[in-house]
């Protein structure tokens, strides 16, 4: 009972067991399911084992964990591993009928088995199809016990995962066709009217996915709040609430919460190692720091988390087969280009150097060719442009359609670079209609990414549409370009906006005092002012591929007294 263990806070389900160790790594498997550490919370349930082998949900928790999730569909699982998965599910729940277990989780145990319908791992029809019926099943139990609240974060979970990452129709606001997410969000509206609710790891991780897709994802911020430091040591829980920061413009508190999974990470990563499906989770956080610092203008915070993550995804782990570590993890890597484009650091963007595996790192060698060619192109070397363009376009014909960054494959990602390339290529080339045609395309690629977050596309394609429309004297359409962006419009679905970012403010605010629209403009530097003081760099345009810019384009209008 006292060996040494990660913090994962205070959470505790009572299961059918005399045994206080047995209790204590059920309690810890759970904790870590609801973190979705799946790998650990099946070495916290065998641990539960040891003490107690007649626990049948334990059988159930190394079952569930090892089945599909959230993260991970059965269609993300390479065939070994499909055939593991199953196999080992499977089992487990045999062996579960023989144990003792109490009402309550008996009807989890025979629940979860219609999550697992067949044994064959090429049966996609039946294992789609285990979805629906895990999601039926939970519901049914659902209803029987109303107030146990671990049931109904788990059957929330079931109707989440009927169509994870596609709950809401971004168009419409509407739950997508198929989509259970209304049942969903009542079941844990319901779990966070009680105290044990607010409380629940689970509960709280699940309400941020539920709403995050949605055309309200403020509704999420109490959840958001209430998990902040619920299970200190659980990195994916520490960073869910930035899921919701960032989409609230809130970039300083996602910075701060994945900074805290970061060290959580780090934690994790001394005791079990880095050569685990947990890596997914820790690129993910150092991803998020990425994201936000950039948002906010801190190129310190942005370049040193993408540096760190680069370390962290060595050969070593790439080259792991089952699971192909590669596909999941690679993309990851070439993040720092993102960030020297995002701040202009063109010197240090030519003087990049390819990987020495290109084949392995794929993904890497097109956005190190894209981020050079940005460079080139922006310091008037067109030439050099021009060779990078081809480049590109020649790695990018090289990677596989199984290589993603989280929910959207490195080759749609990619094409957005393609025709940024292309549009800042023409641009510097005079040819100023066609650069603005393809820079719309880059946005219409941009904007039809499916969700993630972060973005699959690291820097918003409007900043430099808008940033180069006003250098060309286009004032009105930039303005338009920036109030979209920020949300002020409500043209663009929720999640492709981004409210209060220094960037779309610094560039709405100088439109506005160009077309003289003095009242509005001082309202905008409000904001403008406070986002650019967190900033640890000159903020004069909203992309650094402006090249006109001068100290009187960001002077603040006159006071006025009428």
């Amino acid at each position: 009972m006292s060996e040494p263990y990660y913090d994962l806070g205070s959470y505790s389900r009572r299961v059918e067991t005399s045994s206080p160790q047995a209790q204590l790594w059920f309690d810890r498997g759970l904790v870590w399911a609801y973190a979705f550490n799946h790998g650990e919370a099946v070495r916290c349930f065998e641990r539960a084992l040891e003490h107690d082998g007649d626990l049948a949900i334990a059988r159930w928790g190394i079952a569930y964990a090892v089945g599909p999730n959230y993260n991970k569909a059965w269609d993300a699982f390479d065939p070994v591993e499909l055939a593991g998965a199953l196999a080992r599910a499977r089992a487990e729940l045999a062996a579960a009928a023989g144990g003792h277990a109490s009402t309550t989780e008996r009807a989890l145990i025979e629940a979860l088995a219609a999550r697992f319908p067949t044994d064959d791992p090429l049966d996609d029809a039946a294992l789609t199809d285990g979805h629906r019926a895990y999601a039926a099943a939970m519901s049914v139990v659902a209803e029987t016990c109303p107030d146990d609240v671990d049931v109904q974060a788990l059957a929330a979970d079931a109707l989440l995962n009927v169509t994870a990452w596609a709950l809401w129709d971004n168009t419409t606001g509407r739950p997508a066709a198929g989509s259970r997410v209304i049942e969903a969000k009542a079941l844990l509206d319901a779990a966070l009217a009680g105290p044990a609710g607010r409380r629940h790891p689970g509960v709280l991780h699940l309400y941020i996915h539920a709403m995050e897709m949605s055309a309200h994802p403020e509704d999420a911020l109490p959840a958001a709040d209430l998990l902040r430091g619920l299970v200190p040591d659980a990195g994916h829980l520490q960073h869910m609430p930035s899921h919701i920061d960032v989409l609230c413009g809130d970039y300083r508190a996602s910075v701060v919460a994945n900074q805290a999974a970061v060290r959580a990470d780090r934690t994790f990563v001394e005791q079990a190692g880095p050569l685990n499906f947990y890596s997914l989770y820790r690129a993910h956080d150092l991803h998020f720091v990425v994201y936000s610092a950039m948002f906010e203008g801190n190129y310190r915070i942005a370049e040193e988390a993408a540096t760190e993550l680069a370390e962290q995804l060595s050969p070593e782990l790439l080259a792991i087969d089952s699971p192909p570590m590669a596909d999941w993890l690679e993309a990851f890597v070439p993040l720092r280009v993102h960030v020297l484009v995002r701040f202009g650091r063109w010197d240090e963007l030519i003087a990049l150097g390819l990987p020495e595996d290109p084949e392995l790192y794929c993904t890497t060698a097109a956005t190190v060719h894209y981020g050079r060619g940005i460079a080139y192109a922006a310091t008037g070397q067109l030439s050099a442009a021009r060779a990078e363009q081809a480049a590109l376009a020649a790695t990018y014909a090289r990677i596989p359609e199984s290589r993603y960054l989280f929910n959207n494959t490195s080759r749609d990602i990619l094409a957005i670079a393609i025709a940024m390339l292309d549009g800042e290529i023409a641009y510097r080339e005079e040819r100023f209609e066609e650069a603005f045609t393809l820079l719309r395309q880059a946005i219409a690629l941009d904007d039809a990414l499916p969700y993630d977050e972060p973005w699959g596309w690291m820097q918003p394609t409007r900043h430099a549409y808008g940033a180069l429309l006003a250098e060309q004297g286009r004032v009105e359409e930039a303005a338009a370009v920036y109030a979209a962006d920020l949300g002020l419009d409500n043209t663009l679905r929720r999640s492709c906006q981004h409210p209060g970012n220094v960037w779309s403010l610094h560039g709405y605010h100088e439109c506005l005092r160009r077309l003289g629209r003095d009242a509005e403009a001082r309202i905008i530097a409000k904001q403008l002012d406070v986002a650019r003081a967190r900033a640890d760099v000159p903020v004069l345009a909203s992309c650094a591929c402006r090249l006109d810019v001068s100290p009187d384009v960001t002077a603040e209008p006159s006071p006025c007294c009428d």
